[in-house]
């Protein structure tokens, strides 16, 4: 393996790190993310070293400034994850009012429970949703072979569903019933 393949792993590695304790489970390094999802970033890295994972500053810079989903944000001194979290966190991001369609990817095993209930954030605090087919393709392609729905978001907004924004342009909306999704 040569060096660039062992820094790309390395980054993954780093990435998934700071998801997994940035998005979900924070105490389990004894992280106390404040109510927006931000933790200072001394904090952090200390909590990783503390708990057997050394992250330097640069090798976090890299992560937050080459993630191709922008995962993380960075403002001054703090960190947090952009969106996807699992524990109770106010990303403080006002309603946006979206394009007419956004995409959801998944795969075939769930398209009959979608469409039986909608789309529901299961264990987060609300459904994500692309701009685009192609970025809900690659979402639906990790866990195998994608099914992109499209979903009526200016019928959703019209009829008083709340939609927001998050910095890395992933839609954030509570729920999608099943009346206002389009299976192709």
């Amino acid at each position: 393996m040569d060096e660039r393949e062992r820094d790309g792993r390395r980054t993954v590695k780093v990435s998934k790190y700071l998801a997994r304790h940035l998005r979900h489970q924070p105490e389990r390094i004894g992280l106390a993310l404040d109510g927006g999802g931000w933790v200072e970033i001394t904090t952090l890295l200390a909590a990783a070293a503390a708990h057997g994972f050394p992250i330097t500053r640069d090798e976090l810079d890299h992560v937050v400034a080459h993630n191709d989903k922008r995962r993380f944000a960075v403002e001054g001194t703090r960190i947090r994850a952009s969106q996807g979290h699992s524990v109770d966190v106010d990303l403080g991001l006002p309603p946006a009012v979206p394009p007419a369609y956004l995409y959801h990817g998944t795969v075939a095993r769930n398209v009959d429970a979608i469409r039986a209930q909608g789309l529901r954030p299961m264990n987060r605090h609300d459904v994500h949703l692309s701009p685009d087919r192609e970025t809900a393709t690659r979402v639906g392609a990790r866990r195998g072979r994608p099914v992109v729905l499209s979903v009526d978001a200016a019928a959703m907004h019209r009829d008083g569903h709340v939609f927001h924004v998050s910095a890395n342009g992933v839609w954030l909306t509570r729920t999608v019933p099943p009346a206002y999704l389009r299976f192709s």
